[in-house]
């Protein structure tokens, strides 16, 4: 007999993957504590009881049907850009551009009557909200590129919303199936480990506090102190221009501006001000300044404090707690004890409620952050106190909060906690891909760690607390 030529092999092998490895959990788990439902007119015991001879039970026998269903597919969609990943068990991976991955717990699978579509339940496991996912085997395109995909994928989550797509079986995508121990009896060698995150580009220039307080500015392996004093530091796009606040006698505060082509440090404000935050092409500067009654919003151009104009002209008594920064080129973020402010330099300002973004877990305080991802502003990135903190999280000695950064989507309400709950965060800060998240951690000497957007690649980077990125 001649050998099988190899591409059959591969076909065999990816159709034995696909379809039938009931060895490899496959078929969905029985429902426990239930009876299965017998056909209508059928009495107790008739569906184990022996037939006699020539009788007959009046009940129409349904034709068999497969319990199997496929795995080790992709599905991906374009509008917008997404994929998941149907594994051994199911549902294990949602992703989303411009967004960390979610990791799903796989839950129940339940076969159609038609036996050609199937729906893979499962939970985010950042938020226990409830995930769906559909296939029906059917031609599908994804409208962008020829590839054919013989399955069409509906995935549905509770708080993001449905996306459209297609799916293909891609067993070369999940090596783990080759691994013999997932054949094992042991759960820890069966679990699906998310893969590490890469491409990510490590910051060219930083400017952090060091462990005496100084101003420092690093440029690569190389850190120079700026200022003795200093706080609330915003470092330029390109890494070379430096804003921080100083405080001065009396009430009074400076704006300086360090410069580092030159050396040179220079004064843009003086008086009741604060906060000052460079605008994402770096032409312009917001920052918060006292006018009766309370704390507003200015911004100005680059070098022009002549020209700064108040931004907020609606305030009222309560004014802006905390200015947060730039969300886009035409929008900055402010927050008081009930509202996050978007206060736009062309247009009417909008505004959510604060509770929307914090939840019932986290206290609304004057010392939080709340950046926008560089790259997606939909996704903010918040510091802040942890009301009931759990066991082994760090607290505050004064208020017994806890403090961690948390991720947040303004348009689907998504909240997932991003740090490790061992640690007291403050200051968290993007890196400027949007990937890596810099915090400072207060548990004990104060130091600067580094975590990626999922959560994963805890990294303590060097001593000193506020860290912020330029390049």
């Amino acid at each position: 007999m001649s050998p099988m030529p190899l591409f059959c092999v591969r076909r065999f092998w990816i159709f034995v993957a696909a379809s039938t490895l009931a060895v490899h959990g496959q078929t969905p788990p029985k429902p426990t504590g239930q009876t299965p439902a017998r056909p209508a007119g059928q009495s107790p015991g008739a569906a184990g009881g022996a037939k006699k001879p020539g009788a007959s039970s009046g009940v129409s026998v349904a034709a068999p049907q497969s319990k199997h269903y496929p795995i080790l597919l992709i599905a991906s969609g374009t509008e917008p850009f997404w994929s998941a990943r149907i594994g051994m068990k199911g549902a294990e991976r949602l992703e989303r551009v411009s967004y960390p991955p979610i990791t799903l717990e796989p839950g129940e699978i339940v076969t159609e009557d038609s036996g050609t579509a199937w729906t893979y339940h499962a939970k985010d496991t950042g938020t226990n909200a409830d995930v769906v996912v559909r296939l029906s085997r059917e031609a599908c395109s994804d409208g962008m590129s020829e590839t054919k995909y013989s399955f069409r994928a509906v995935v549905t989550h509770a708080q993001i919303g449905e996306l459209k797509g297609c799916a293909k079986i891609a067993a070369e995508q999940f090596p783990e199936f080759k691994q013999k121990n997932l054949v094992d009896d042991d759960p820890e060698k069966k679990k699906v480990v998310p893969p590490a995150i890469t491409g990510f580009k490590p910051p060219v220039a930083v400017a952090f506090l060091d462990p005496a307080g100084k101003v420092t500015l690093a440029r690569g392996e190389a850190a120079k102190v700026v200022a003795p004093t200093g706080s609330q530091l915003s470092l330029s796009h390109d890494g070379k221009r430096l804003l921080f606040t100083r405080e001065e006698p009396g009430k009074d505060r400076a704006i300086l501006l360090y410069d580092a082509v030159t050396g040179k440090t220079t004064e843009l404000l003086r008086g009741p001000v604060q906060s000052a935050f460079w605008s994402p092409d770096d032409s312009r500067i917001a920052f918060m300044k006292f006018a009766e009654p309370a704390w507003t919003v200015w911004t100005m151009p680059t070098g022009s404090p002549d020209k700064a104009t108040q931004l907020n002209t609606n305030v009222t008594s309560s004014g802006a707690l905390t200015l947060h920064g730039w969300l886009d080129a035409h929008t900055v973020m402010a927050s008081d004890n009930s509202k996050l402010h978007f206060l736009k330099t062309e247009s009417p300002p909008t505004s959510i409620a604060i509770r929307d973004v914090y939840g019932d877990g986290f206290e609304v305080m004057s010392s939080d952050t709340i950046l926008a991802n560089p790259v997606n502003p939909d996704l903010l990135l918040v510091t802040a106190f942890v009301s009931h903190p759990k066991a082994g999280m760090p607290t505050d000695a004064k208020t017994g909060f806890g403090s961690a950064a948390f991720l947040y989507e303004l348009k689907s309400r998504r909240r997932v906690v991003v740090t490790p709950t061992n640690v007291f965060v403050q200051d968290a800060e993007w890196s400027r891909d949007g990937i890596q998240i810099f915090f400072t951690n207060r548990e004990k000497a104060p130091v600067i760690c580094r975590i990626f957007w999922d959560g994963s690649g805890y990294k303590r980077v060097r001593g000193g607390t506020g860290l912020v990125v330029g390049q």
